[in-house]
């Protein structure tokens, strides 16, 4: 059934609208199916991967947009899955991050399945420039893309003679590579917010000398001969 499906002209729009509902609600897992298709056309020819990873491209990219325009039309309060603590805590720190490294949050994100999610809606909720945001949003979606397909095909080479346990191995390589990816992108991240709180501590260390080396230099009566 997996293989005829492939071969079917449906399977396109319908994966379109796959990848754009999870652009916004991360409720599909768009992976998953972008590896698993890839590495099923590595040995039946289908689907077209030129014409998947059009639609990939496309259906992520309209779904972060979406969530972009969803973040600034309703906030980030709404619903009632917003208000979690575990939500409310990753808009937190997609709003820090966004504010401290904008650029590379959003390109990073869309490796992260909730992560890119909270960051596309605080763009929108906090007023991020939405041309920027296209633009940096659609070289990531390129490199998300070509990164899933790769995988896909790299993975379906282990095994010729049967396509679908080729598929089988290339979700179950890319979940794995997966959670490396969202540990690794998190700990970079976690260590980047670190430095910034050392930063700030010593800045607020420092701040304390200065007045009081500058209130001291006020006291003196300058209209008075040193000594």
């Amino acid at each position: 059934m997996l293989e005829h499906a492939a071969g079917q002209p449906w399977i396109y729009p319908v994966l379109l609208v796959f990848f754009f509902i999870d652009g916004f609600a991360t409720i599909l897992p768009s992976e998953t199916a972008i590896v698993g298709l890839s590495a099923l056309s590595l040995h039946s020819g289908e689907p077209n991967l030129w014409i998947l990873g059009a639609t990939a491209l496309v259906g992520a990219m309209a779904g972060d947009n979406m969530a972009y325009m969803l973040g600034r039309k309703i906030g980030l309060t709404r619903w009632k899955w917003m208000r979690r603590p575990k939500v409310q805590k990753m808009f937190a720190w997609a709003q820090y991050e966004l504010d401290k490294r904008g650029a590379v949050l959003i390109f990073t994100a869309r490796y992260i399945p909730w992560g890119r999610v909270a960051v596309n809606y605080v763009a929108g909720q906090t007023g991020f420039r939405h041309r920027t945001f296209f633009l940096l949003d659609a070289f990531a979606c390129v490199t998300w893309v070509a990164y899933s397909i790769g995988i896909g095909l790299l993975a379906g080479q282990w095994v010729h003679n049967n396509p679908l346990l080729g598929v089988g191995i290339a979700v179950a390589f890319a979940v794995v590579l997966g959670i490396v990816v969202d540990h690794a992108l998190r700990w970079w991240h976690k260590y980047l917010e670190k430095k910034d709180h050392s930063k700030e501590a010593a800045d607020t260390a420092e701040a304390p000398a200065a007045e009081k080396s500058h209130t001291a230099v006020v006291g003196v009566d300058r209209s008075k001969p040193a000594g």
